[in-house]
């Protein structure tokens, strides 16, 4: 593979460039965002990519600080990538990237929103209350992805890739093209339940308020 090429240039967005300029990075630093994945669970994620430059683009993360490589404890005991601190620093700018390209007036929306991008986008619009009663523990499951959500007195407090670890006040349980189109406002949400390609458990008031937060 041919050499990375840099900018010399002491500016610091040629810097993050000379990082994160390469093709398909932001993408792996984006499914990094929910928590560690494999290296097969990040393949399924970005399908399009082949495993060398997968292989490629990590190494090169890991080189550049932005990530690492662990093995999950016993019974698990999977080797995973996970973002260091520095990495996960780039959360904010991952959600303000993919709502500037979202308002694009000249790219056509093509190919589909999958599990780690429908849950970033519904945490960048995430609109936060001002009511100090409301507090849950969310369950999200898109597909086989599942996803823990927590609200601590109207604020969004975590959202990670996995089960929670107490019991969820409410489930959301759909499909990532049902939840595309209503992220995508080509669906409303009284369509995607009323034909069961999203079902509402638990609370099922407290799973409303919480996909009228996201503006769904």
């Amino acid at each position: 593979m041919a050499a990375k090429r840099r900018y010399d240039d002491g500016c610091g967005v040629a810097l993050a460039m000379d990082v994160l300029g390469e093709r398909w990075t932001m993408l792996i630093i984006r499914d990094l965002l929910l928590g560690p994945q494999r290296f097969v669970d990040l393949q399924a994620g970005l399908p399009d990519i082949s495993p060398n430059v997968l292989s490629h683009r990590l190494r090169e993360l890991q080189e550049s600080g932005v990530l690492q490589r662990r093995t999950l404890p016993p019974p698990a005991a999977s080797r995973v990538y996970e973002l260091t601190d520095w990495g996960a620093e780039l959360a904010p700018i991952v959600s303000a990237l993919g709502l500037w390209g979202s308002r694009t007036p000249i790219m056509p929306r093509t190919g589909e929103m999958r599990a780690n991008s429908l849950m970033l986008s519904l945490r960048s619009t995430f609109s936060p209350s001002d009511e100090p009663d409301w507090s849950a523990n969310y369950e999200i499951r898109i597909g086989a992805d599942i996803f823990a959500v927590r609200v601590i007195s109207g604020r969004l407090t975590e959202m990670a890739r996995g089960q929670a670890a107490g019991p969820a006040d409410a489930a959301i349980i759909t499909d990532h093209k049902t939840l595309g189109l209503l992220v995508n406002h080509e669906e409303d949400l009284e369509t995607s339940v009323g034909s069961g390609r999203m079902t509402l458990a638990g609370d099922v008031g407290a799973a409303r308020r919480f996909l009228a937060a996201v503006g769904l």
